[in-house]
């Protein structure tokens, strides 16, 4: 994962109030039990995701959130969908797709137990009443892209000894290929009946037959 996406802290960071990813949940209270929902469509900065696949810079991330009060914090769940552009892991060739990443997670509140309990990489945490989603959709791509992308489950990569796609070679492409254990025999083949070499030979021994043949006949 690049790193300018893995270094981003559990804690979340200041931004301009319910915009983007950062969603302010003051109007939500703090009584356990208290539900919001919320659908919202996100227009990416920067570039989401793995080395070969990823969520565009500038791609419209739509969300479709419930949000719950309960003792610790703020549970939020549902769904996260993207568009993704990606590169073949076999073939080379750029690809795009969709993802749909499930959300399930606690946000504690400041001064709760989890947050005094918990370690900063085990819980996201709100800050001034506000929960950035970014840190968190980030590692659910990570664990939802994959590590070695296919423009197509059968994707039947490069020919090994052209480099051309094999989706556009045709099921007849191939290479004759010669065992270099065979090489000396191929050689030998060539100097065989047929290549023409034999019947220089005889034709020379024919022609040194019908020489001596007249000098006998001359004595």
């Amino acid at each position: 994962m690049p790193a300018d996406t893995t270094a981003r802290s559990r804690s979340g960071a200041h931004r301009a109030h319910d915009a983007g990813f950062v969603l302010d949940v003051r109007s939500l209270g703090r009584a356990p039990g208290s539900l919001r929902e919320l659908r919202r469509t996100v227009t990416t900065p920067e570039r989401l995701g793995l080395d070969l696949i990823a969520v565009p810079a500038g791609s419209e991330v739509e969300l479709d959130l419930r949000l719950q009060s309960v003792s610790e914090g703020v549970l939020v769940t549902g769904t996260v969908t993207a568009p993704v552009t990606g590169e073949c892991s076999r073939c080379l060739e750029q690809f795009t797709d969709s993802v749909e990443v499930a959300l399930t997670e606690l946000f504690a509140y400041p001064d709760s137990t989890t947050d005094q309990t918990a370690s900063d990489d085990e819980v996201y945490r709100m800050v001034d009443d506000l929960i950035d989603l970014e840190p968190l959709i980030v590692d659910q791509l990570g664990l939802e892209l994959p590590l070695q992308p296919l423009c197509t489950p059968d994707c039947a990569g490069l020919c090994p000894e052209c480099g051309v796609r094999m989706a556009i070679a045709g099921s007849d492409h191939g290479h004759e290929i010669l065992d270099p254990r065979w090489a000396g025999l191929a050689k030998f083949a060539s100097g065989s009946p047929g290549s023409g070499s034999p019947d220089k030979g005889a034709a020379t021994g024919d022609h040194s037959a019908d020489i001596a043949r007249n000098s006998t006949e001359e004595k």
